[in-house]
């Protein structure tokens, strides 16, 4: 019965060992000397200047919710476009729909200004 289990414990082990032995290595024979410089916080290529817990504008959040609501309704097109032939007429006609859907939203938002970043 354990037998039935050695794959799952070999998948583990190598999973772990892809994991962690590249960071060990690098641990290990990579050189230790750090200095004021390696140390410092670093942000965008300058030093950092204010608290990290600072509150972000509620545009960031608004455009990143809007691209993943787009970047997942275009993921659809893709298993669409491979049955395409299978689903025929009716399946293209509802594609079609959705994407006249998905158009008007993304002009309301563009019109709204909901993607204009000041």
């Amino acid at each position: 019965m354990l037998e039935n289990y050695f794959p799952i414990l070999l998948f583990i082990i190598v999973g772990l060992a892809v994991g962690v032995v590249p960071m060990a290595v690098g641990w290990f024979l990579g050189p230790q000397r750090p200095d004021a410089e390696k140390l410092s916080p670093y942000e965008c290529g300058f030093e950092a200047f204010e608290d990290a817990r600072m509150k972000f504008d509620v545009r960031y959040y608004l455009v990143a919710i809007l691209f993943i609501l787009f970047d997942l309704e275009i993921a659809f097109l893709f298993p669409w476009a491979i049955v395409l032939e299978e689903i025929g007429m009716f399946g293209f006609v509802a594609m079609l729909i959705f994407l006249a859907i998905l158009v008007v939203g993304f002009i309301y938002e563009w019109m709204k200004g909901a993607l204009e970043w000041e």
